[in-house]
């Protein structure tokens, strides 16, 4: 079996109470060769990912009985599943809470199927590819990481940078193409109690002059409202 595959189709459980986009999302995700269960309502999944182990849950965030956000807190008690949340557009709040809660990704509804097939092969990809072991390089896209000798290249060049701008950095490489929010962003370099974002929006910025070769970000990129998403090979990712 080669790097990055699997023995067999990848288990996905699909969480939401609408029929509709669960019957849409079986379809597709099964004629792409996964496993697929569905539950109708985050009590239902919860017991379902428990017995069944799935290697991904996606899950709409407005549901009865438990929402997504108390679905993404259960998980996280129990096991490290990549996690998709479902959103509309106008439920910010809730979408970032469900990443603060554990989600790993996000797709607003409406969506195409497309993009939510790469971000479930993504998700997956990282899974797979995972040791369980925290490198001591990280050797991903445009970036070479040296986390013992603190040492960065980016397109081969190397480029000096501060101590939270290397953790950010870092931060960023271990979780690429993944939404992480400014409250993960800050506890993870300045702390648990870390509630000062213009230390993250001074922070990003200076990285930012550091890394990108244009003014247009190509690396860092914003989610409005959100917190910001890594693309270690810059646009061409998506």
């Amino acid at each position: 079996m080669k790097p990055g595959e699997r023995d067999q189709p990848a288990k996905i459980l699909i969480v939401d109470d609408e029929p509709q986009i669960m019957r849409v999302l079986r379809t597709a995700l099964s004629a792409q060769g996964y496993s697929v269960r569905v539950a109708s309502n985050g009590a239902e999944g919860a017991d379902m990912a428990r017995e069944w182990n799935p290697d991904l849950v996606i899950t709409d965030v407005s549901m009865p009985e438990m929402n997504g956000v108390d679905l993404c807190r259960e998980l996280r008690q129990e096991s490290q599943v990549p996690i998709i949340v479902l959103s509309v557009r106008n439920n910010e709040r809730m979408k970032i809470e469900a990443l603060d809660a554990g989600a790993d990704d996000y797709v607003t509804k409406p969506f195409s199927i497309q993009e939510l097939q790469a971000r479930v092969r993504a998700q997956l990809r990282r899974t797979v590819a995972s040791t369980g072991e925290e490198p001591d390089v990280i050797d991903i896209g445009d970036f070479h990481i040296d986390k013992l000798q603190h040492r960065v290249t980016v397109r081969g060049q190397e480029v000096h940078l501060t101590p939270k701008q290397f953790d950010l950095l870092t931060c960023f490489a271990e979780r690429p193409d993944q939404v992480l929010t400014h409250r993960t962003l800050l506890h993870a370099v300045w702390g648990a109690n870390a509630d000062q974002p213009e230390y993250l929006r001074v922070n990003i910025g200076q990285l930012r002059k550091k890394i990108e070769a244009a003014d247009e970000p190509r690396y860092i990129i914003t989610e409005p409202w959100i917190g910001y998403r890594f693309l270690p090979s810059g646009n061409d990712d998506q």
